[in-house]
């Protein structure tokens, strides 16, 4: 599968790094993990973890409900840039624990899924459209 790249009009690529994501105000910090400075190539919502683990894109923005240390496991095997906690799901201790231990970087927020990823596509996308 053909991965598409965001683009502004002006044909350069749009990129944000999860560092950017955070100081956006955006959303709260769970966990400040390594990667601060990857870029996001895209938010990515979906709750139904082996689905997860085959179809998160490589430096997306997991948002999810899933706070238990299965999510973490499959956040890093996609290589997801951070994990999004939303409508104001939390991380249970050991999870909590586990992404410290990893340096996985989970945010949160009350915002249900969609808004959560909306909100990071509009930091993307800031004017941009998609190249076929």
């Amino acid at each position: 599968m053909r991965r598409r790249k965001i683009r502004n009009r002006e044909g350069a690529e749009n990129s944000m790094t999860v560092q950017e994501l955070i100081d956006s105000g955006i959303f709260g910090v769970v966990n400040a993990g390594e990667g601060l400075e990857r870029e996001i190539t895209k938010p990515f919502c979906c709750d139904l973890l082996s689905i997860a683990m085959g179809r998160a894109p490589e430096g997306c923005a997991w948002v999810t409900v899933m706070g238990n240390m299965n999510t973490l496991a499959v956040a890093s095997l996609a290589d997801a840039a951070c994990v999004i906690m939303a409508e104001g799901a939390a991380l249970d201790e050991a999870a909590r624990k586990k992404a410290a231990d990893r340096e996985i970087t989970v945010l949160e927020t009350e915002e249900p899924i969609f808004e959560a990823a909306l909100a990071v596509w509009k930091k993307l996308q800031a004017g941009t459209h998609e190249e076929p």
